[in-house]
């Protein structure tokens, strides 16, 4: 039921009214107040109705933020001193799709243990249901102010830096205004939200944010760009370079992180990372892929930063849910230090390859991959998918958490090696789903 994000998928097949309601009552065996939101999608009006009918009639109070982005939503679970928080959104996924995500008091997403408690509710149909003069209440607030201002406590800017914010028609509005109190000069791309993402799709990928590229390069602006939730965060330099995950991710851990330090990102993050953060003594700690993976691991003594190379970035000492709002004005703090272009220039670029190959039953092609690359290589890791370090490069191969396909991630220091490799990674898994 729950993938690396929480509950994803397309409405109507994975997710579905019965569905939030049966979450609603799940959730509601043992919590007295919770606090819920959605992005803008049109679905999710019903399924946040039928998530909440299900706590009510659990007793269970429930705060409604409306449409607002997950960072808030999370941030406001302490705030509203609430027991659980949920957020019905597919984050970056298409239109067609929506999710169920939930939430501790301690803003971190909901860990396995968590997630199995409610997913054994669910299957066994364990609910608690109280008579009809005992229900829960249901009362909206906005949670947005409290957001603006936990973010302009964690920055200091002076000098602050031109900036342009592509919402990617989301609910990350607080960006703009947390930006805008700062002192930036604001301007937006997509800023109307709309749940049909007609301005770009939702994930803030180089190809989907060419329009904010260019307005960057034509204006001397900072660019940042959101997902439709506003938990990820990709950004283009002054002179209209868009960065790629593991750099922004080198960039902000550097930022975050002293020497002695740890920062945790997954084990599709380049090598990169770890050589220029090493040079200040910071190391980092592989994790499982997905934001909630990267949480745990950052919730642990002496990890500054979390990150992942799609955009998710997590400072443990303000809140251990991705925050996109609170990186972008981290990033406007760094900007107005020393411009973003100066920056990556101190970071080397080593060539890595993405790519996914779309298979019907993802389950027993990994199965099949764990089997042969564990037969034909020597150093083999499996703490997600399998994992190959060849010395000079290295290729990772796992099965996404919200599709079907098999990811592929291939690195090496030399671009002919990088090519090799990933080729041979890609053999496997077109010669294994066969």
């Amino acid at each position: 039921m729950f993938g690396t994000s929480g509950i994803r998928g397309p409405v109507g097949e994975t997710v579905t009214a019965d569905l939030a309601l049966s979450v609603g009552r799940a959730l509601g065996i043992d919590a007295d107040r919770v606090v819920v939101g959605r992005d803008p999608r049109e679905s999710g009006r019903f399924l946040l109705d039928a998530l909440t009918a299900g706590l009510r009639e659990s007793g269970t109070d429930v705060i409604d933020l409306g449409v607002a982005a997950t960072p808030t939503v999370a941030r406001a679970v302490r705030g509203e001193d609430g027991d659980a928080g949920v957020v019905i959104t597919a984050s970056h996924n298409p239109p067609a799709d929506n999710g169920i995500k939930l939430w501790q008091p301690t803003t971190q997403a909901f860990d396995t243990a968590r997630q199995n408690t409610v997913a054994d509710r669910i299957e066994s149909e364990a609910f608690d249901l109280v008579a009809w003069d005992d229900l829960g209440t249901r009362r909206r607030r906005d949670g947005a102010d409290a957001h603006v201002e936990a973010i302009l406590d964690a920055v200091s800017v002076t000098s602050p830096p031109d900036v342009v914010v592509d919402l990617g028609n989301g609910a990350g509005g607080v960006s703009v205004e947390a930006l805008t109190q700062v002192g930036c000069d604001v301007e937006t791309l997509n800023a109307q939200p709309d749940g049909a993402f007609p301005g770009r799709p939702s994930e803030p990928t180089a190809e989907n944010c060419e329009s904010l590229t260019a307005l960057a390069r034509e204006t001397g602006r900072l660019g940042i760009a959101h997902d439709g939730d506003a938990d990820r965060l990709r950004a283009v330099t002054e002179d209209g370079e868009f960065l790629s995950g593991d750099t922004l991710l080198a960039i902000l851990a550097r930022d975050a992180a002293d020497p002695g330090e740890t920062v945790a990102a997954p084990v599709n993050t380049s090598l990169a990372v770890d050589d220029y953060l090493a040079a200040d003594d910071i190391d980092v700690v592989r994790t499982r892929v997905g934001d909630v993976s990267v949480a745990e691991r950052a919730s642990e003594p002496g990890v500054a930063f979390g990150g992942e190379p799609s955009g998710a970035w997590i400072w443990p000492a303000q809140a251990l849910c991705p925050d996109g709002p609170l990186a972008a004005a981290k990033l406007v703090e760094l900007a107005a230090e020393r411009p973003l272009a100066d920056r990556v220039d101190d970071i080397e670029a080593y060539p890595i390859h993405r790519d996914s190959v779309s298979v019907t039953e993802k389950a027993a092609v990994m199965e099949r991959i764990h089997e042969r690359v564990q037969a034909e290589y020597d150093d083999v890791t499996t703490l997600d998918g399998v994992r190959v370090d060849l010395g000079d490069a290295w290729f990772l191969l796992r099965a996404s958490g919200t599709q079907p396909l098999i990811r592929i991630t291939a690195e090496a220091r030399d671009p002919e090696r990088a090519n090799t490799v990933f080729e041979e990674a890609r053999e496997i898994v077109t010669r294994t789903q066969g």
